[in-house]
């Protein structure tokens, strides 16, 4: 393999596929990049066996050929060139020589023999949706998924194509977040739920221009962005019933505006302790009070003024199940909805978007 490429170019697209890679692989080559030298075109390659990237680049090609390097050093190596031309090329002993203007590197590397091969999607099932659109979606759920593995099913999103259109739900069985969007195509039926470790990368890799063809097998997806591919494996079970915990809208809403409720509750949060999280609000006629008192740290109070003529009601809260949310909401004022002091909060925008959040015990 022999080929020269600009710095800054070569360096966006390793940075594409070596954010997947961890340093406590197991098998040596999981902690690699394969790269490959074909025609007009390199492409890099990483796995880490439940999800692969693949990011592809045009160049001059002087010869071609395969190799994988270790990630990690490979990235430390390129950043840390001069910004102009590298020259790479393999030796016969898996090892690549790196040269940028007056630099030289030397690295041992792995044959691409040794390397997994991403699976091979064809004649299955595909949609075609935009990537602004998709990001969207992602950002306005992923903070619900859980991080707790022994409820494997509820770490990833939910993604539900149905109707000419998509939802995609995440919860921790504490909050739930639903976002649902006007796709094109009719006629598809899908449920599948994506790891959470799919949804960042597609998060990061998304951007808002084109498209992304999404291709779904029996147990993988493929998520096409035309130069970057990313595959990954399904998880497989039952996600919870999420309709039967969303109330019914009520009559009396509590309407606010967004940012100042949010600059409230951060205030309130402040205060907050890793043994003390709630935050208390009290709902009253036109306002809402937001407070929160720490034995040996303090307090804080703060009125925010609101349309309401509903019961008076108090209740707790995670301060930052309520903040995530208010940072995405796309409306400068918001409807909010609580039911009582053991019951859910919810935040909708007519049928796209809902969000839940079940109280705490104030303490």
């Amino acid at each position: 393999m022999k080929i020269k490429i600009l710095k800054q170019t070569f360096l966006k697209n390793i940075q594409h596929v070596q954010n997947i890679i961890s340093s406590k692989n197991s098998l040596p080559i999981l902690s690699n990049i394969l790269i490959e030298a074909e025609k007009n075109k390199i492409v890099l390659t990483s796995t880490d066996l439940d999800i692969g990237i693949s990011s592809v680049l045009e160049t001059e090609i002087e010869e071609e050929g395969a190799i994988t390097v270790p990630a990690k050093r490979f990235n430390d190596i390129i950043k840390e060139l001069p910004d102009e031309d590298i020259s790479i090329s393999t030796m016969k002993n898996n090892s690549m020589v790196i040269k940028c203007s007056k630099c030289f590197f030397k690295i041992i590397g792995l044959p691409k023999e040794e390397f997994p091969k991403l699976p091979e999607f064809k004649d299955e099932p595909n949609i075609i949706i935009k990537q602004s659109v998709l990001k969207n979606m992602i950002g306005m759920t992923h903070f619900s998924m859980s991080h707790d593995d022994t409820r494997y099913v509820l770490t990833g999103s939910l993604f539900l194509f149905k109707d000419k259109k998509l939802t995609i739900v995440t919860t921790d069985g504490k909050r739930l977040s639903l976002v649902k969007k006007d796709i094109e195509k009719d006629g598809l039926n899908k449920v599948i739920i994506v790891p959470s470790k799919t949804i960042y990368e597609l998060n990061r890799i998304l951007g808002d221009e084109g498209d992304v063809k999404i291709i779904f097998s029996e147990n993988q997806v493929k998520f096409d962005l035309k130069n970057i591919t990313i595959i990954s494996r399904l998880i497989e079970g039952d996600f919870p019933n999420y309709e039967q915990v969303v109330p019914k809208e009520p009559q009396e809403k509590i309407m606010i505006q967004r940012s100042q409720f949010l600059d409230g509750i951060k205030r309130a949060a402040l205060l907050t302790t890793q043994d003390s999280q709630s935050v208390k609000f009290e709902i009253l006629k036109n306002k809402i009070v937001v407070s929160k008192s720490s034995p040996n740290i303090g307090e804080v109070r703060e009125e925010m003024d609101t349309v309401y003529k509903g019961q008076e009601i108090t209740v707790g809260f995670n301060p930052n199940y309520i903040m995530d949310v208010l940072k995405v909401i796309p409306r400068d004022e918001i409807a909010l909805e609580v039911f009582g002091p053991d019951k859910p909060a919810v935040i909708r925008i007519e049928d796209w978007l809902l969000y839940l959040a079940l109280p705490m015990q104030l303490v």
